[in-house]
């Protein structure tokens, strides 16, 4: 079994084992390309050479009265021909029945050899090129033409010319002895090119660690410095992590300190209360009570600070999402058992049953059912509940309205009617923190609470919140909502 090819880790290595592979195949073929072009262009300029040759001897051929074949050797410039085995070679056949006769008349070059080439007819006059063994075995290069001196029958006549292919294959060897040293050189000056390349292109990934580096250790808060573009967004949104962290550690040390500060007066109280009952035991009858009534408001500080650092947590983290209607049936299933004997009229008007929200399901019930019990407490026999998209303006929002046909709240009344504790009406059972606690909820969601004037003739309140692009209805409604919706007690009156 093959084992898996497994790439070193090293950026760098991938790099330059790229770079080496592809520079060495391009280096190969150049080589293979020029030197095959090389031995093609001497080839040409030796056939060139030797059809010149040929044209010589042909000139210098001719055929007496007798019909025999003569050739003055003395015509003849090159001096190679006289000398035996120069390289250089010229012979003429007699084209004559079916066995021709070879060697008629040769150049003294050949000495006592014969010049062997291979069986042919080309045209009259037309010249063709073979390759052919010469004298001693050496490889020639041999052009020949076939020339009739006579029509009727007369014989034709067979010129060859060759020349030894020594002197090109040496000169092909040794253009590749420099085409390959060239080349070698080529190589290693590209790849110390693409050394320092990669070098240089990775140079930003070190800055960028010794910045790591110093976030870690503490000598810096962010990482600093100018960077290519294509890193920079990667830096970017590294520091947005770590502005986000920063902002989380801050809001947790200050929600630590809220609730520090919102848990020490009742416990200062209850302390008082059971010092006082010790005192004077008259007063112990009143204590459980007093006690009970402690520790609820404990466990609604608990509670919203919990939430508040849930909603915090929540803010603008991928993925998170609550679908809107199943919350909103839920929320009034149990509503309508809350109030059942109020008779309410509930109208759900919820546009798209796909419709979710940006943060956590939690956060969503809290808002919803902090405005639905507020709704149903002053309603004297309706609440309107609906759910629709804001057309896209930048961030996506969705707007939830819930509207009741009570007596509403003044317009000078309304921002008063948010703040944190503040009861607009004493007879009305609650704390004061639930149009509060909506509100600060979508802020930190980025979201929007407004108060204002419905067509019930009670209080409208406008609650727009993140939502999701895309919407995926759900086929399963929170069951745990159904049977146990914790709403935060106390909602504001009005």
């Amino acid at each position: 079994m093959a084992l898996p090819l497994r790439l070193p880790r090293s950026l760098r290595w991938r790099l330059l084992a790229a770079t080496l592979v592809a520079t060495a195949v391009a280096v190969l073929l150049a080589g293979w390309l020029l030197s095959g072009l090389f031995r093609e262009h001497v080839t040409r300029q030796l056939v060139a050479t030797l059809t010149t040759e040929l044209d010589q001897v042909t000139a210098r051929f001719e055929v007496d009265a007798n019909g025999q074949p003569l050739l003055d050797p003395a015509r003849l410039s090159d001096p190679r021909w006289t000398r035996p085995y120069s390289g250089l070679y010229w012979q003429i056949d007699e084209m004559a029945g079916a066995a021709p006769r070879r060697g008629v008349l040769r150049s003294r070059s050949l000495w006592d050899a014969e010049l062997q080439a291979p069986a042919d007819a080309p045209a009259d006059g037309e010249v063709h090129v073979h390759e052919a063994a010469g004298p001693g075995g050496a490889e020639l290069l041999l052009v020949e033409r076939t020339v009739c001196m006579a029509a009727g029958g007369a014989p034709a006549w067979r010129l060859l010319v060759a020349a030894d292919r020594g002197d090109m294959a040496a000169a092909v060897a040794q253009f590749n002895r420099l085409l390959a040293a060239s080349l070698a050189v080529l190589l290693g000056l590209l790849m110390a090119a693409a050394t320092a390349q990669v070098a240089m292109g990775l140079a930003p990934l070190k800055a960028l660690r010794r910045g790591l580096n110093a976030v870690r250790e503490g000598r810096q808060q962010f990482l600093e410095g100018e960077f290519p573009h294509e890193v920079q967004p990667l830096v970017d949104d590294f520091n947005g992590v770590l502005q986000r962290n920063t902002e989380i550690v801050v809001r947790a040390r200050t929600q630590a300190g809220n609730l520090a500060h919102a848990i020490k007066t009742p416990l200062a109280v209850m302390a008082q209360g059971a010092t006082s009952a010790q005192q004077h035991p008259a007063a112990l009858a009143a204590l459980p009570a007093f006690v009970v009534d402690q520790v609820e408001m404990v466990r609604r500080h608990v509670n919203w600070h919990l939430a508040r650092s849930r909603a915090a947590a929540a803010q603008g983290m991928p993925g998170v999402r609550a679908e809107v209607a199943p919350i909103v049936q839920a929320l009034v299933r149990v509503m309508s058992h809350v109030h059942a004997e109020r008779g309410l009229a509930f109208d759900i008007d919820v546009v798209e049953p796909g419709l979710a929200f940006a943060g956590e399901e939690q956060d969503l019930q809290e808002m919803l059912g902090n405005l639905i019990d507020n709704a149903c407490k002053w309603a004297r026999s309706s609440v309107h509940i609906a759910a629709s998209r804001v057309p896209e303006a930048g961030t996506p929002q969705l707007r939830l309205v819930v509207e009741d046909d009570g007596p509403g709240i003044a317009a000078e009344e309304r921002k008063h009617a948010l703040s944190r504790g503040v009861r607009l009406d004493e007879a009305a059972p609650g704390s004061g923190l639930g149009l509060a606690i909506v509100q600060e909820l979508a802020e930190l969601y980025g979201g929007k609470l407004t108060l204002c004037s419905g067509r019930l003739g009670g209080l409208k309140v406008e609650l727009l919140l993140p939502r999701t692009r895309s919407a995926m209805p759900s086929t399963t409604v929170p069951n745990r909502l159904a049977d146990d919706v914790a709403v935060t007690d106390g909602h504001t009156g009005h």
